[in-house]
């Protein structure tokens, strides 16, 4: 069932109004409701990674944010809901141990894959992902992330007519520019004055890393790679005790009550440019086909109009290039239509599938652009 999440790219490709770094799904269905995705590439590779696993019993939705390169982040989108499968199924049903495990397997993978490749690709152990995992079965949902990307739920709010729609945030930024996390990573090292450093405008851990969980990272997390001579050649020569990030994820459980409309699942490049509120008003504003390319442009626009520039200037900029002006945005909408009485006959009837984000989707428009132009010419 899973192999589905490997196949060929899904065939909802759009050319993005334009930007060649911009991809997206109008929308499509799940077992209850509709989703849609966006993703706004930056990087020279992108690092942004992000997949929609539907079936009649389940729906999983993954963003996974890469950082040093975008080897973690694919790994993660070619194992993790194998993972889940796996373990759900063994066990006869979702839940936190179920999700745990999935984690940690996909993490001890990944770390043995950095072992095995570290003498040919030293670069490879200084690669992460930040990973956020949500999943809706028998209409509970299961939320559990590393690092910062998050998820907001969309609310009906009865008791104002100016406001119908609250944004309540369900997951933990693991970014120690917030001063809680800060809190919590001096107080699992209380022996290291430095455990958390403010460099280059902002805090890091050992003045390297903002995020305290991921998958991946393993030099942070292995005191044995520092004394590897191939990675005292390569990597950073900060010498650690004990590992200084972690890949035990925050998970929380909800049950969905019929006030909740939808739910945004996005990569921090979002967020950077959209609070929670703003991002919640447009999905409850805005008609549902192509809700995550909205969420996206409106992210692109922010992003320029802080550089005092418009986005079509923006979108002539290259990859690599443009990083300099906004992140890798990725932007799932999932919307969640039990409160309308129809679930039922969808949940009967929604097709096993998974829809997965280009791996690249500048060489995925160079291909696109390429077979037009052949096309046409063969016409002409």
């Amino acid at each position: 069932m899973m192999r589905l999440c490997y196949s060929p790219l899904d065939c909802c490709f759009r050319r993005g109004g334009g930007d060649g770094l911009l991809w997206h799904t109008e929308l499509k269905p799940h077992a209850s409701g509709d989703f849609s995705i966006a993703v706004a590439q930056a990087n020279y590779s992108l690092e942004d990674q992000s997949q929609v696993f539907t079936s009649p019993s389940a729906t999983y939705i993954g963003v996974y944010d890469g950082h040093g390169g975008p080897e973690a982040s694919r790994f993660v989108n070619r194992h993790l809901f194998s993972y889940l499968h796996k373990f759900t199924t063994e066990q006869g049903g979702l839940s936190v141990d179920v999700i745990k495990k999935a984690f940690s397997a996909t993490e001890e993978d990944f770390c043995h894959l950095v072992k095995l490749s570290i003498h040919i690709s030293p670069q490879i152990s200084t690669v992460g992902s930040c990973c956020l995992l949500g999943a809706i079965s028998n209409n509970v949902l299961y939320v559990a992330n590393l690092g910062d990307s998050r998820v907001v739920l969309g609310r009906r709010y009865t008791e104002s007519k100016s406001s119908p729609v609250v944004a309540e945030r369900l997951s933990t930024d693991h970014n120690v520019a917030d001063e809680e996390v800060r809190r919590e990573v001096e107080a699992l090292h209380p022996d290291d004055s430095d455990i958390v450093v403010y460099t280059r405008g902002v805090w890091r851990i050992k003045g390297i890393i903002q995020v305290s969980r991921s998958i991946g990272d393993v030099y942070l997390k292995r005191p044995d790679f520092y004394r590897d001579p191939v990675f005292q050649q390569y990597g950073n020569r900060i010498p650690l005790k004990r590992p200084v990030v972690t890949a035990e994820p925050s998970i929380i459980i909800r049950k969905l009550e019929p006030e909740d409309l939808f739910l945004i699942f996005a990569s921090d490049g979002l967020w950077e440019q959209l609070s929670d509120e703003a991002a919640v008003n447009i999905v409850f504003k805005y008609p549902r086909a192509g809700i995550a390319k909205r969420l996206v442009r409106t992210a692109l626009q922010k992003a320029a109009k802080k550089r005092e520039m418009r986005y079509d200037d923006i979108k002539k900029i290259e990859k690599g290039i443009r990083r300099h002006f906004h992140d890798d945005i990725t932007a799932i909408v999932i919307f969640l239509d039990h409160q309308k009485g129809s679930s039922h006959g969808r949940f009967k009837q929604a097709a096993v599938g998974c829809t997965t984000a280009p791996v690249d989707i500048f060489s995925l428009n160079a291909e696109e652009a390429e077979a037009e132009k052949s096309m046409l010419s063969s016409v002409g």
